[in-house]
């Protein structure tokens, strides 16, 4: 650290008049406390940070007269690489500051399959730590226990539950599934009978009694009813009259909407945008001659938002009492999943093309091959969910989605789009004919496709203006009748 470095984060304790989140502060004059291998427990397993020593809080950060830097660093050396397992290994710097020299120490973040961190005489969970805020706190059990799956791959989704049996899937969807494997990968598949395909795909396993049953991502993607077993793996939606959940229940104003959407997968991605479809408003902007609506939150960032939440969500026996919360506040829709982060990925990571590490592989698997109610499959898994969500956002005009990511959660953050001028022009649109009129005068031909996707109607809307307009020798048609490169230009 340079001493201009050193003394800008020296300035800004001043001014707030406690440490801050990545820096802790510590006089030290007298020996390490012993509360310091804390901080390196929560550094460590946190982002890092750096610990100063010879400054002295209670005095305002001034430093600490009779500090011995160059013993303490061989202490806070020795600290780090006995007290801690694993190891600490610190980057440890003596920098002047205002006639003293101080001790500073990086603490870098751990590895993923190192972590957690943890005091070695007080044992894995009671002496595992993290940052937050200025203050170190003591890591929960659940914590912990999704730090070390880091350390493996999981399998919480291929486990066979034990009461359910094959009659819990749906006939249609496990066909269509089957159906597409075969298509993609013929050379396995159709050398297999319906059951052993499902048993490689990892939908079906067998139990200790050699009975073949659906794995937990078996019923999350092709169940009729998941929640017989799994009552709390669904999806609740809360929409909220403030900015705030406290703001409304402390003024008596009771919630918006409220519903707990459950199903396989594809139907709770489905009924969880519908319900958020249902508490938004939708705008109009007019552009050109046809109006076009303009949702508060594009219904694709949603359904991304929505999909990656429950594909990458924990499915550990700890989380399976914990559902995906969609919340609606007057500012912003917050989706939030059990289990942070998962692997190599990192935030800064997100919306980068390649970054994808899956939680729960089969579950991933199933999912790109199950059939989605409006049409596709459900998820690609190339981890391109959150560039679309990015994409469509930025297509829309609005913010960037805000992502935040802990141990036990994560929460992507999509803000309210702000009304435009435009849309509250209150002119009466021109009637349909008029509109496709005025787009040809404006083009010198257009399509079928074209018209349907400014007007927003069906082709068989669209083709009956258009013949009407054919049949009083208005415009004419581009290429030979049935032609499909078809265009349409005025007479």
């Amino acid at each position: 650290m340079q001493p201009d470095e050193l003394s800008n984060v020296i300035g800004l304790m001043r001014a707030a008049g406690t440490d801050i989140q990545y820096f802790e502060v510590k006089a030290a004059k007298e020996g390490l406390p012993k509360s310091l291998v804390d901080t390196l427990s929560a550094f460590a397993n946190g982002s890092g940070g750096t610990v100063i020593l010879g400054l002295s809080e209670a005095e305002g950060f001034a430093p600490v007269q009779g500090f011995d830097a160059k013993r303490m660093q061989d202490a806070f050396a020795n600290l780090c690489a006995t007290k801690l397992e694993p190891p600490v290994r610190p980057d440890i710097e003596i920098v002047p500051f205002e006639g003293a020299m101080l001790l500073a120490a990086y603490i870098p973040e751990l590895m993923p399959v190192d972590k957690p961190c943890y005091v070695k005489d007080r044992g894995r969970y009671q002496g595992s730590f993290i940052r937050t805020g200025d203050g170190d706190h003591k890591l929960s059990a659940y914590e912990i226990d999704r730090l070390m799956e880091e350390r493996r791959q999981p399998r919480f989704d291929v486990e066979a539950v034990s009461e359910a049996t094959v009659a819990d899937l749906d006939e249609d969807l496990v066909s269509a599934l089957l159906r597409r494997e075969r298509d993609k990968h013929g050379e396995v598949f159709r050398k297999l009978d319906d059951m052993q395909a499902l048993v490689n795909l990892g939908a079906l396993r067998e139990d200790s009694d050699g009975i073949l049953r659906p794995t937990l991502a078996g019923l999350m993607t092709l169940g009729i009813y998941p929640q017989k077993h799994f009552p709390r793996l669904c999806v609740t939606f809360a929409s909220f009259p403030g900015t705030t959940k406290a703001e409304a229940f402390s003024s008596g104003r009771r919630l918006l909407d409220s519903e707990t959407l459950v199903g396989n997968i594809p139907t709770m991605i489905k009924s969880t945008i519908d319900v958020v479809s249902r508490n938004m408003r939708t705008g109009a902007l007019i552009e050109g001659a046809f109006r076009t609506d303009v949702p508060d939150y594009p219904p694709v960032a949603v359904r991304e938002a929505i999909a990656n939440a429950l594909m990458h969500r924990d499915y550990s026996p700890h989380s399976q009492g914990t559902p995906v919360q969609v919340n609606m506040y007057a500012d912003r829709l917050e989706i939030t999943n059990p289990g942070g982060l998962y692997g190599t990925v990192t935030i800064d990571q997100l919306g980068h093309g390649g970054a994808s590490s899956t939680r729960n592989q089969y579950l991933a698997v199933l999912l790109e091959s199950t059939p989605y109610p409006d049409g596709g499959w459900v998820v690609e898994n190339r981890g391109t969910g959150y560039q679309e969500i990015e994409a469509r956002l930025s297509e829309a005009l609005m913010a960037p989605p805000i992502p935040k990511d802990t141990i036990s959660f994560f929460a992507l953050t999509l803000s309210r789009r702000h009304l435009m001028p435009e849309e509250m022009r209150k002119e009466a649109l021109p009637d349909t004919r008029a509109a496709i009129l005025d787009m040809l005068d404006r083009f010198a031909s257009v399509s079928t496709r074209e018209i349907m996707e400014a007007s927003g109607l069906s082709r068989a809307g669209v083709m009956r203006y258009i013949n009407e307009l054919l049949d009083d020798g208005v415009i004419e048609p581009t290429e030979p009748r049935r032609s499909p490169r078809q265009r349409y230009r005025r007479r």
